[in-house]
């Protein structure tokens, strides 16, 4: 997917029970040390003008378009962050600077989960004076639906992750999800005694589920107006604001949810009177419009076009309303096992060692946007260990280690392959053609095919059918943590049992019995300090699969205007600003 955070669990895993029930919270927003006096790299240690200021129009634009702004269709860390204000999951992280950022908090639920003995049960408690936009109430059943949708229907939303899945206790026979499945009770594994309370009963222990239930797949939906792929047309609010107007392709407007009550939410304000999302806007033009005030926020939060940075660094004015941000968010290399010759693991090593990584951090917009990458996980991320497989004088590549991988798995004169990135990223694509260079050293001739953004996962990179039959042997990726331990890190990545048909994550196919077992100690261990030593080998044995090529760990350098308030950059959404309590001091 394509976030990030970072902290560990203290609490076992169990199974969950949701109750709705009184809040206790006080009203309020933001936290972390608010700041009114703008300054390099300011967002990332305090909130920047901090505010309630009511009134005016936040805009957001955007290259191309999100894979999805259904909560339950969507793996893209920018739509987990903007879905927030419309959807609310059952926690959520706090706008708060850089890794305190990674703090959850109840949303929904009014408390974090309580866990059973066993570990295999979880407990919630939903606030109490829930409301939809239509003024309908929220109920422990709307929870349930939303996560049998999103996690039990891949052909019909296939962008989110498949945790539920995975963990959840399977029914006497196979659940075909809301759609198809004829049970009347739906899922078995997840209870809603009442409209207050929900259960979920798991397989085996899992010490990171409030994390888990933080995704918008937990943002309730009600079933009776769920249509499917269609809802995205009509999504029903439980957050601060509401849809007005939705333009596939093109943008959105939401106005302020005049149901939502904001003595059951202590994290949102909602300020502004208008947001408008525009999307399919050039980069440049997004940079623009950011430093004359016309936009408040670049959706994607990837960071400015190379040309407005050179610019902004050049200018103090200009660079006192810049941030340089990091949030545990990789940019690697897949390279796919299903498609031969990488099906051979010494070809694999052949790629790890012919690329050279300085031209790629160059590429990508130098340093500033990331040091060298040699593991999986990166440094922020809880489990990370320093190590380096593939060394390479100067991390430039090794042209002669490379040959000899490649005459040990019978291709000494290199071979031919596809090479995928995503078009609106026009870094990425830079990256694939150092990359290409690279590799041609040694043989290995490369062909960049581009895709869109929007359908990466569904149609092409994230759809094993479409890559093993087209001959796509390596595809450029960025990920960051779906919560800040080494499992939301690493299992959609790495877990065999995590590909999917479309929508997949682990482009590699990676389906290592060695890794698997390691992640489901994991999942289970009672001990911090034993899950990230789990961490750390997945990360040593995906390394020696070869699987994966790390580049960079890479950061963000984005514009703040003047106008915006409460802008505050966070490690929960992978160095992005939190969309939450944005405003603006524009009065239009």
């Amino acid at each position: 997917m394509r976030r990030t955070r970072t902290l560990a669990l203290a609490a076992a895993a169990a199974t969950a029970v949701l109750v709705v029930s009184g809040c206790s919270s006080s009203k309020g927003g933001t936290t972390g040390g608010p700041s009114s006096a703008a300054g390099a790299n300011a967002a990332t240690k305090g909130i920047v003008n901090a505010s309630d200021h009511k009134g005016g129009t936040v805009t957001y634009e955007m290259k191309g378009t999100p894979d999805s702004l259904d909560p339950g269709n969507t793996y893209y860390a920018y739509i987990y962050n903007f879905s927030r204000l419309y959807a609310r999951s059952l926690t959520t992280f706090t706008p708060a600077p850089g890794t305190q950022g990674n703090k959850l908090a109840p949303d929904l639920a009014q408390g974090m989960g309580q866990v059973s003995a066993d570990g295999k049960t979880w407990t919630y408690k939903l606030r109490p004076g829930l409301k939809y936009d239509d003024g309908t109430p929220i109920t422990s059943k709307d929870v349930k639906y939303a996560i049998e949708r999103s996690n039990f229907a891949p052909d019909v939303l296939s962008n989110g992750p498949t945790y539920f899945q995975q963990y959840l206790v399977d029914n006497p026979t196979p659940y075909q999800g809301p759609y198809k499945d004829k049970d009347p009770a739906g899922l078995h594994s997840i209870e809603t005694p009442d409209d207050t309370t929900i259960v979920f009963h798991l397989k085996q222990p899992f010490a990171d589920f409030d994390y888990l239930v933080s995704a918008p797949d937990t943002a309730p939906v009600p079933q009776a107006k769920d249509d499917g792929a269609n809802y995205v047309k009509h999504i029903v609010s439980s957050g601060s604001y509401k849809f007005q107007s939705y333009d596939d392709g093109k943008g959105a407007v939401l106005v302020p949810n005049t149901n939502w009550d904001a003595s059951t939410d202590p994290l949102r304000k909602q300020l502004a009177d208008k947001i408008v999302l525009k999307m399919n806007i050039d980069q440049q033009t997004i940079d623009q419009d950011l430093m004359s005030g016309n936009a408040q926020v670049d959706l994607v939060g990837g960071g400015v076009d190379p040309q407005t940075q050179a610019k902004i660094l050049l200018d103090p004015k200009l660079k006192a309303q810049s941030d340089n941000a990091g949030g545990g968010r990789l940019a690697y290399l897949a390279l796919n096992t299903k498609v031969a010759p990488l099906d051979n693991v010494d070809c694999r090593k052949a790629v790890e060692y012919a690329i050279d990584k300085v031209a790629v951090q160059t590429a990508e917009g130098g340093p500033i946007r990331g040091d060298i990458a040699t593991t999986v996980l990166p440094p922020d991320v809880t489990g990370h260990q320093d190590f380096d497989t593939y060394a390479t004088p100067g991390n430039k590549g090794d042209e002669d280690k490379a040959k000899a991988e490649l005459k040990a798995c019978g291709h000494p004169d290199g071979f031919k392959t596809v090479i995928t990135a995503r078009s609106e990223r026009d870094t990425e694509v830079k990256a694939a053609t150092a990359i290409q260079g690279a590799l041609g050293k040694v043989g290995i001739q490369l062909e960049i095919q581009q895709y869109p953004q929007g359908k990466y996962f569904t149609d092409y990179a994230g759809v094993p059918d479409f890559i093993n039959q087209h001959g796509v042997g390596m595809m450029m990726m960025q990920w960051g943590a779906d919560w800040p331990t080494g499992m939301g890190f690493l299992q959609q990545i790495t877990d065999g049992r995590a590909i999917k048909a479309s929508g997949n994550s682990n482009l590699a196919q990676l389906n290592d019995p060695k890794v698997n077992s390691l992640l489901d100690d994991a999942t289970s261990n009672n001990s911090a300090d034993a899950r990230n030593q789990d961490y750390a080998q997945v990360d040593k044995q995906v390394m020696d699969d070869a699987v994966y090529v790390p580049l960079t760990d890479f950061k963000v350098f984005n514009y703040r205007p003047a106008s915006s308030t409460n802008m505050v950059s966070t490690s929960a959404f992978s160095g992005e600003y939190d969309y939450l309590n944005i405003g603006t001091t524009n009065s239009n």
